[in-house]
């Protein structure tokens, strides 16, 4: 079933394919954001606004429908990926100084990893948050963390509710992107530099298993990724691809900038935010996406 999207972004011209029932045909995507530098790392509130990162900015953005956009947070480390949890508090991934810190909602910052047997984290880069209190990240080494390394290894990692750290993954290529399928029991995490996602079980104790390569020989660098209430997952890469959870291509869309990540949001979570470069992307869609928290 092919059905035209029409779009009003810049001067791009987009179709979206679509496998699963969602009348598209007068969806637009709208730009929120621009003048941004390198834009990463969209998180939904449930207080009703977006954050993200403006990386080389050092700086967290902060989007309030209806009021547009402001500064949320300076001098963030290099913040990268960030996600909230039930509690309405934030976890950041730390791309310069290689810590994941959880922020409350008074403003109280906690540093839950920095160091893996004594030596720092590469570069947290994304990160989730299960409905159980589980959380993993993903620690790959891009750009001038590479030089400055003291881990032999790129690693996923999990910190249980009692905060133990452990690593649940050493992937040969470096892991970005990572997500929950809606029932928690299935891991995603996409591979830049194999240009896959790799899927994994999840057991009640947060432990993974099970490593298997879902999507493979993805158009471009596989980044953020995110997962819909029907278990299909949106990858960003050369543009924003969309999968079944059985890892069959369903639909693509393609963007005058291309995209870094993406997030569910706005009070029924059927709006996707998108980060693109130097702009934050707004498509409204009938379907919803997953939620743990």
């Amino acid at each position: 079933m092919l059905r035209t999207l029409i779009a009003a972004f810049l001067s791009c011209c987009t179709a979206w394919s679509l496998a699963f029932s969602q009348d598209l045909t007068n969806v637009s995507v709208e730009r929120v954001a621009t003048a941004m530098k390198f834009t990463e790392g969209p998180v939904w509130s449930r207080d009703g606004f977006l954050l993200f990162s403006d990386i080389p900015s050092n700086r967290i953005m902060k989007f309030t429908p209806g009021e547009g956009v402001s500064v949320y947070r300076e001098n963030t480390n290099g913040t990268n990926g960030s996600v909230f949890d039930d509690k309405g508090r934030l976890y950041s991934c730390e791309s310069r100084t290689g810590r994941v810190i959880r922020t409350d909602k008074k403003g109280k910052v906690e540093v839950l990893a920095e160091k893996w047997e004594g030596k720092r984290l590469n570069g947290p880069n994304d990160i989730i948050v299960s409905k159980n209190g589980h959380v993993y990240f993903t620690d790959p080494a891009f750009g001038d963390q590479a030089d400055r390394r003291q881990l032999d290894f790129y690693g996923v990692y999990l910190i249980s509710p009692k905060g133990e750290l452990s690593v649940i993954a050493k992937p040969t290529g470096r892991p970005n992107g990572i997500a929950l399928s809606p029932t928690g029991k299935v891991l995603y995490i996409a591979n830049s530099d194999d240009r896959n996602i790799r899927a994994y079980d999840v057991d009640k104790t947060g432990a993974i298993s099970n490593e298997r390569v879902l999507i493979s020989n993805i158009a471009g660098v596989p980044d953020g990724i995110k997962v819909d209430e029907k278990g299909n997952i949106y990858v960003t890469a050369s543009g924003l691809i969309i999968y079944s959870a059985e890892g069959k291509q369903v639909g693509s869309l393609t963007l005058a900038e291309t995209p870094s990540n993406l997030a569910f949001g706005d009070a029924d979570f059927q709006t996707l935010f998108v980060t693109a470069r130097t702009s934050v992307l707004r498509i409204r869609l009938d379907v919803k996406g997953a939620v743990h928290h």
